[in-house]
């Protein structure tokens, strides 16, 4: 008789990590950044911090923190399996106010950068490089 459960066969009344819940589901590219969220407060479950390893079951909530971007999700499958993104968005549901939340957010943010100029980073060409080493000469013999 064998004793072993076999971890990749998930059904929809079994429970599974946040951590790993997190990675399959693409928020994070690993499950050490998953943790690294879990454990600095940038994720909630049903509005408690948790551990990593605390078990998630469908139709619990999560609110991620990346960035400047937040996100309520509604938990509805289980995977402990990295698949496509085409899959893992199957594994939640977003919620209408974290949509409207984030959205209105990123417009704020395009209209406080839609005055400034965009900086193309390049390398300096020949006539930036002569600049620059003339400007240092100039400042050393001055400082």
């Amino acid at each position: 008789m064998n004793h072993y459960k076999n971890k990749s066969a998930q059904t929809e009344t079994d429970s599974i990590r946040l951590d790993k819940w997190l990675w399959a589901a693409r928020f994070y590219k690993t499950r050490s950044l998953a943790t690294e969220a879990i454990k600095g407060g940038k994720v909630h479950l049903n509005g408690q911090r948790v551990k990593p390893s605390h078990h998630v079951e469908v139709n619990h909530k999560v609110r991620i923190k990346k960035d400047a971007i937040e996100q309520t999700v509604i938990i509805k499958a289980l995977s402990d399996k990295r698949g496509p993104a085409s899959i893992a968005q199957t594994l939640y549901e977003e919620t209408q106010d974290s949509i409207a939340l984030r959205e209105k957010t990123t417009q704020e943010r395009k209209a406080m950068f839609a005055g400034m100029p965009q900086h193309t980073v390049r390398r300096p060409s020949k006539k930036d490089r002569r600049k620059i080493i003339r400007f240092k000469q100039e400042h050393q013999e001055n400082g």
